[in-house]
């Protein structure tokens, strides 16, 4: 099923997911028009999308997801929503009410477009994180959307998304002025790797600084799967045409899937050192103190802030909440998504772990430079 002739809203257009969503659509879908709703969209992103094009619209909407009435504007006469747009905090640095806003009132203001404005598909990117890990660390291995897991969520990243994807996944089959439903769905990424990461960017740079040695976080048992970000963009496609299909969209619709690919099952940490030993990157090769002791240090800093608190906002760098999803064995099976959306992944671990080295290798000497500088 295609997507030809459709108006598609990618909201988090300028994001790291949502470039990649953007650029898929023009290089296989004969889309009419894309909207590429965020904060801002560079002008550079533009420009680098001349190459694949061809006759389809691209239209800018910048603006505040918080704000119904842009909302309504983007949404007018559109077929196909992809939502990306959300706060990522794992440190619990942004206020709540901020994350909040952005990451369940957007997504509700944007639900409340969709219905106002007969948009008949939503996909939701939700996150690994909305399962936990629990707060006891208990691991799943191969998990899928049938595993029971008692988890009460700690992070306000983990809480919102979790509300955010429960009211995208209730708005589903809700009647639209012109008759028809609306067809939601959530998709469950695991850590989302590649081109852009932000957050791989962050940790070479930590190792820049610790004299080209990655630091060690996670124990080499825990093991996860992180997903590239080629393989997570073409699922999202996969959704779409599914919930396009008359045939799929009843069995999909509703209903949320775990996207994973064949990246090797490793810790963080390992990770880390995986796309980074080609760059001259070691690893520390145990944590830098027992898992015990690393738990009382994030205790007493978390304490301390508490103590703070009343009179100036302090985060700590590592809650024991963090450095429990970094040590718990968590893994998903992407069997379901590729049963029900007919997703496969398109990239390999060897194809992706090249293009995500390539790309830090493209920053690695300016990030030198600018720690040479200071």
């Amino acid at each position: 099923m295609s997507l030809r002739g459709d108006v598609c809203v990618v909201t988090g257009a300028g994001g790291f997911l949502g470039k990649r969503l953007v650029r898929l659509l023009l290089e296989e879908e004969k889309t009419a028009e894309i909207r590429l709703l965020d904060k801002e969209i560079k002008p550079q992103f533009l420009q680098s999308l001349e190459d694949c094009k061809g006759d389809t619209k691209l239209t800018v909407f910048e603006g505040d997801i918080r704000d119904g009435d842009f909302l309504r504007k983007s949404c007018k006469g559109a077929s196909t929503v992809f939502h990306f747009a959300s706060i990522i905090d794992v440190t619990d640095s942004v206020e709540y009410s901020e994350i909040y806003g952005v990451n369940v009132t957007g997504t509700k203001l944007l639900l409340e477009a969709c219905l106002q404005e007969s948009v008949t598909s939503f996909i939701y990117t939700s996150t690994i994180e909305v399962m936990g890990p629990n707060s006891k660390g208990e691991p799943i291995i191969n998990g899928t959307e049938e595993t029971v897991y008692d988890c009460n969520l700690k992070f306000a990243y983990s809480k919102t998304k979790k509300e955010a994807e429960e009211r995208t996944l209730q708005a589903h089959n809700e009647l639209l002025p012109n008759g028809s439903r609306l067809a939601t769905c959530a998709l469950r990424p695991m850590y989302i790797y590649g081109e852009g990461c932000r957050f791989l960017l962050g940790h070479m740079i930590d190792g820049i600084r610790n004299s080209n040695v990655l630091y060690r976080m996670s124990l080499p048992d825990a093991l996860v799967n992180p997903v590239y970000v080629g393989n997570v963009a073409l699922a999202h496609l996969q959704a779409a045409r599914s919930l396009k299909d008359p045939v799929k969209r009843g069995a999909v619709g509703g209903k949320f899937y775990f996207i994973s690919d064949n990246t090797p099952h490793i810790s963080y940490s390992d990770f880390n050192h995986a796309v980074m030993a080609p760059l001259g990157f070691s690893i520390q090769e145990k944590l830098m103190v027992p898992l015990p002791v690393f738990y009382l240090v994030c205790f007493l800093m978390e304490v301390v802030c508490m103590i703070l608190q009343p009179f100036v906002r302090v985060v700590p760098p590592l809650k024991r909440k963090l450095l429990t999803m970094l040590n718990t064995p968590f893994s998903f099976s992407y069997q379901k998504a590729q049963r029900d959306l007919g997703y496969t992944p398109r990239y390999t671990w060897q194809e992706a772990r090249k293009r995500t080295t390539e790309w830090l290798a493209s920053h690695l000497q300016q990030e030198r430079e600018k720690i040479r500088s200071k």
